[in-house]
């Protein structure tokens, strides 16, 4: 059994990772933080009956874990106290994720106040770096596109199957993802029925898929992402295109993506055949609704033969896989737990 800390519960990604948290059957959580002292379930109806209240961030003791899901400025000062404390740290936020200092400071506009810190930090995807991250004091978990893309077009990139100067990402996403600050953008009336691009060129979290992918490939790579709110409340889907160097089938494709991801509980690839006689296929691609409140990714894909393209469509929870479910896998990996405990979860269907 390990202690947990929740520093900043109050906003979407905190209250996610305490309802998971909550249920963890290795997991006693210690407290939980917020600007203002109250009863939880005032802000998390979803944990009505927890008899659970916010604390201030002054008045708690170290646990063993501290998940921090605050903004990127102040999580670098937090994170450095509990370390100094003896914590290991999970960063739900942006604070430590790129390897580059000047890159970091002009990507998020701002003095980096601790880069031995994010030097030291792992990112957090297990897909990729589960050895180091069982090792890590302090985890920088993945942005949730940079998460969707990463997982989608990471076997392609290792196997050198395409053209890594040209991979192209369009970013679809329900409003959670944006947080609990009011916004025009996500406000219903502006969001429903509608679809809001934003920052549709050079978005922050290319530089992460780019950061990692580029290690998989051995050198730099050239993602192009776009993003755009949809209306529809968790949840992403990227959709992701790379232009192959050789020919090849949906069905080599598919299994170059079961055998990367073989021993990967969370990435499910959809292998349902196609409908040949179908007037329109929609089978072999997953839904969004299908892991909205879980730590699954799914991923579905097709080969456009005629314009040497893979097309592959990567699924996830934004504040789930994208974001406190796998920091909760994090914390499972380093703790030495087995990798899914309390994350069997499914998504609701219908929802």
């Amino acid at each position: 059994m390990v202690t947990v800390g929740i520093v900043g519960a109050s906003g979407y990604m905190g209250g996610e990772a305490l309802r998971v948290l909550l249920e963890h059957p290795e997991a006693k959580v210690a407290w939980a933080t917020s600007r203002h002292p109250g009863a939880i379930d005032e802000v998390h109806p979803n944990l009505y009956g927890a008899n659970l209240r916010f604390v201030a961030l002054e008045d708690v003791d170290p646990p063993n874990y501290v998940f921090l899901a605050l903004p990127t400025a102040p999580s670098i000062g937090v994170a450095a106290r509990f370390l100094a404390s003896g914590s290991r740290v999970i960063d739900l936020g942006s604070a430590f994720r790129l390897k580059d200092q000047a890159t970091w400071e002009r990507v998020y506009g701002q003095q980096h106040e601790n880069w031995n810190l994010a030097k030291d930090a792992v990112y957090g995807l297990p897909e990729l770096h589960a050895a180091e991250i069982q090792r890590a004091r302090l985890i920088a978990n993945p942005g949730c596109f940079s998460s969707a893309a990463i997982l989608g077009l990471a076997p392609l990139v290792h196997a050198r199957l395409v053209e890594t100067e040209r991979l192209v990402v369009d970013g679809l996403s329900g409003t959670a993802g944006a947080g609990a600050d009011l916004s025009r953008a996500i406000h219903h009336p502006e969001i429903g029925d509608n679809i809001v691009p934003y920052n549709v060129v050079d978005h922050r979290h290319t530089y992460e898929i780019e950061q990692e992918l580029g290690l998989l490939a051995g050198g730099p790579v050239q993602v192009h992402f776009t993003s755009a709110y949809v209306p529809i409340v968790r949840g992403i889907v990227d959709v992701c295109h790379a232009f192959v160097t050789r020919r090849v089938s949906r069905e080599e494709v598919l299994e170059l993506f079961r055998h990367f991801y073989r021993e990967h509980p969370f990435v499910q690839v959809y292998t349902q055949p196609k409908e040949e006689s179908g007037a329109w296929q929609y089978r072999p691609y997953p839904w969004v609704s299908a892991v909205a409140g879980t730590n699954y990714c799914h991923i579905g894909l097709d080969v456009d033969a005629r314009r040497g393209r893979v097309v592959v469509m990567s699924a996830l929870d934004s504040i789930g896989k994208g974001g406190a479910h796998v920091g909760v896998e994090n914390m499972n990996l380093m703790a030495g737990f087995e990798r899914r405990t309390g994350l069997s979860r499914r998504g609701l269907h219908p929802r």
